[in-house]
């Protein structure tokens, strides 16, 4: 079977499976350092009241057989093993079997945690994970030459990545077609970087050059990839260049990051890395050979309804066709906003909830809040509560399931609500009230940042909650009981 690996391609897949562990490594510990407070047992929006409610057919996850805090911890900290494991090398070191097996162990603890994740893990990005890391499971180790099958099907990820977040800019929004979206982008994207300032600071041609290339990257380029070599790792290449220059730009957790790692997978590295190693040339076992041409004509089959998507006049970005997210949809930004709205909490400790009383803000860690605070770098760590704050100043629709909850946990004085922002105004005893005002936001010009130090101007829009307190005041201590928002 000499036609079913390509020995070639060895480094490739070695560089993108220790990138896409890596990838698995920052997912695995964001669900395990922020879990307690978003779908734990006494968080936000618990998974067992989920699974109460949703079948396993529809959301199959370890997780319908079991919940426990201790047991989701359990879990996400093992994934972050294994994936360290992995992004360390330890896939090459064991049989072809064993490797799978630990590729198989991450793809299903984490589709156990998405599926429960409820809002909090709504992304495009958490299908995209699920989906390469299953094709993971099938691209073997060392010990056999990387399946030619796979890496096409690879290279067919990121087609639908790009191409289907080109098509979705060129059907939304019309300041793509008029090259104008990116005046506004920077600024308004849902958690700008420490360039983001500087970037929206471009002059205006130049940002007109941005979204060419843009269209060009994602709407040209990706039907590259299937071309011969080494024309198809220069598209690669092309991938590669503009999703670092959105790396610089923004934080958009790992999805960045992964499109790379996929991109990767599709350049010869012959050149650069000699002649691959003797047990990667040797030929596949028929037992690793089968399931591999299962997949890929399943992956084929499931792909029909991604395909139908993109031909649509009404696409959708970011949906995924089956419980599993084996195969799915993607996109990004088929509508940029023209102004940055945000939620600003504050509580306060006064007896009598006064308009001019003394009203503490509460900070996040990436959101924009304070005015001369400049934006800071976390992806492609995910900051899944400062996320939704930027879909809640969108339409308080959006906040609706959790919103109340998150105020009443601070009101509370929460210990694992408290731990996800950056810090806390009231260290001693939790506020008597909560209270939430939508501003408008905007980066400063040159001017107003030397002159105040200011990276954000803000004014009020209007209140976004009313003073809320506890019906019962838990101030004295605890977690808030079963004490609720009035």
């Amino acid at each position: 079977m000499d036609w079913f690996t390509a020995p070639g391609y060895w480094l490739a897949r070695l560089v993108f499976q220790r990138a896409l562990a890596g990838v698995y490594l920052f997912a695995f510990l964001g669900a395990a350092l922020q879990f307690r407070a978003l779908i734990g047992a006494h968080g936000m929006l618990p998974v067992p009241r989920y699974v109460r409610h949703v079948p396993f057919r529809r959301a199959p996850s370890l997780f319908h057989l079991h919940y426990s805090d201790r047991f989701f911890a359990g879990s996400a900290w093992a994934g972050a093993a294994v994936a360290a494991a992995l992004a360390a090398g330890a896939g090459d070191l064991v049989p072809l079997g064993a490797a799978m097996a630990m590729w198989a162990v991450l793809w299903l603890l984490y589709l156990s945690i998405v599926n429960v994740g409820q809002t909090w893990y709504a992304f495009g990005w958490e299908s995209l994970l699920l989906e390469v890391g299953f094709l993971a499971v099938f691209l073997g180790n060392a010990r056999v030459g990387p399946p030619v099958l796979v890496l096409w099907l690879l290279r067919w990820v990121v087609f639908r990545v790009e191409f289907g977040a080109g098509l979705i800019k060129m059907r939304g929004d019309a300041c793509w077609r008029e090259l104008t979206c990116l005046y506004f982008h920077h600024e308004t994207q849902p958690m700008p970087g420490p360039l983001s300032w500087f970037f929206h600071h471009l002059p205006g041609p130049l940002h007109r050059v941005e979204c060419a290339a843009n269209h060009v990257t994602q709407l040209f380029v990706p039907v590259l990839l299937f071309t011969p070599q080494p024309v198809a790792s220069y598209a690669a290449g092309a991938v590669i260049a503009t999703q670092l220059w959105l790396v610089l730009s923004g934080n958009f957790a790992w999805l960045n990051w992964l499109t790379i790692t996929l991109a990767v997978s599709a350049v010869d590295f012959t050149g650069l890395a000699g002649p691959p190693p003797a047990a990667a040339s040797a030929g596949a076992p028929l037992w690793f050979a089968v399931p591999v041409c299962a997949v890929t004509v399943l992956v084929l089959w499931l792909s029909r309804r991604p395909v139908e998507n993109m031909i649509s006049r009404r696409q959708v970005m970011n949906r995924s066709f089956d419980a599993l997210h084996l195969v799915n949809t993607y996109g990004a930004f088929g509508t940029v906003g023209r102004i940055r709205d945000e939620v600003v909490v504050e509580g306060t400790a006064d007896r009598v909830p006064r308009e001019d009383g003394d009203w503490r803000e509460y900070e996040f860690k990436g959101k924009p809040g304070g005015l001369r605070r400049m934006p800071r770098q976390f992806a492609p760590y995910h900051l899944r509560l400062d996320w939704l704050m930027w879909f809640a100043a969108l339409s308080p629709g959006y906040a609706h399931p959790w919103f109340g909850q998150f105020v009443e946990r601070l009101l509370a004085g929460d210990r694992d609500t408290l731990r996800l922002i950056r810090s806390n105004p009231f260290p001693d005893a939790p506020p008597r009230y909560v209270r939430a005002r939508l501003y408008r936001y905007r980066f400063t010009t040159w001017r107003e940042l030397r002159e105040t130090g200011a990276w954000w101007h803000r004014r009020p829009v209007r209140e976004y909650l009313p003073p809320t307190r506890l019906a019962v005041d838990s101030r004295a201590g605890g977690a808030g009981g079963g004490s609720q928002a009035e």
